[in-house]
């Protein structure tokens, strides 16, 4: 898909194509209330209107990254509503689907604040779940009743933690697709890190990419 993206703007990569296969998969419900978290370009919030959500909020805390979603939207005439800040202010009412592609890189420095502006689309503290818990702890809130979360993240990142906290929080929760692909650059640079806090094994060069669904029955 052809999408305007602005400099700065996280491109749709391994991770984006892996969510957009699981949103598919998930028979997206014909009016169905939809939350893009972390949208990025739009490029799942696009899917989710197309697959036949009538009401697409896509939010993210980039200025560039907001104007990018909601040009690309707007250009295909879209029903999607793009909101620029933390999700969780600006997420209204109940959704029957939430997708999140969140940063989930660890890294040495606080989640998202420190190196270039746009590398807050992948740092995400030292153990890579600066947003991810926040997202596990809020998803009951943020669905409604058989509602579906979807989101995709590293391995590296704890995908048993996330499985733990949305069980926890009383969803049920599954992986129900996997990657495996080489370091992007990002990775590749911090490597050496990974491998002293034990987050990879020496020489390691490739991670697993996983997609977290978690079903709200009750």
């Amino acid at each position: 898909m052809w999408l305007l993206r602005p400099p700065g703007v996280y491109p749709p990569q391994g991770d984006s194509d892996l969510l957009l296969e699981a949103l598919a998969d998930a028979a997206v419900p014909r009016g169905a209330r939809m939350l893009d978290v972390c949208t990025g370009t739009g490029i799942v919030a696009l899917a989710g209107a197309r697959l036949g959500a009538a009401e697409v909020h896509a939010v993210d805390v980039s200025a560039r990254a907001a104007l990018a979603a909601d040009w690309n939207a707007r250009l295909r005439g879209l029903p999607v509503r793009v909101h620029r800040g933390d999700f969780l202010a600006r997420a209204t009412g109940r959704y029957d689907i939430v997708t999140a592609n969140p940063p989930y890189v660890p890294h040495a420095g606080p989640c998202g604040r420190s190196g270039p502006r746009r590398a807050r689309a992948w740092n995400a503290g030292r153990d890579g779940r600066g947003v991810l818990d926040r997202l596990c702890e809020s998803a009951p809130r943020l669905l409604a009743r058989n509602g579906v979360l979807l989101v995709v993240h590293s391995a590296l990142s704890g995908s048993q933690r996330t499985l733990d906290m949305l069980t926890e929080a009383g969803l049920k929760a599954a992986v129900t697709a996997r990657r495996t692909q080489p370091f992007g650059p990002v990775l590749r640079e911090r490597a050496h890190w990974l491998e002293q806090q034990r987050l990879i094994a020496p020489g390691q060069r490739h991670e697993e990419l996983v997609v977290i669904r978690a079903d709200l029955t009750r």
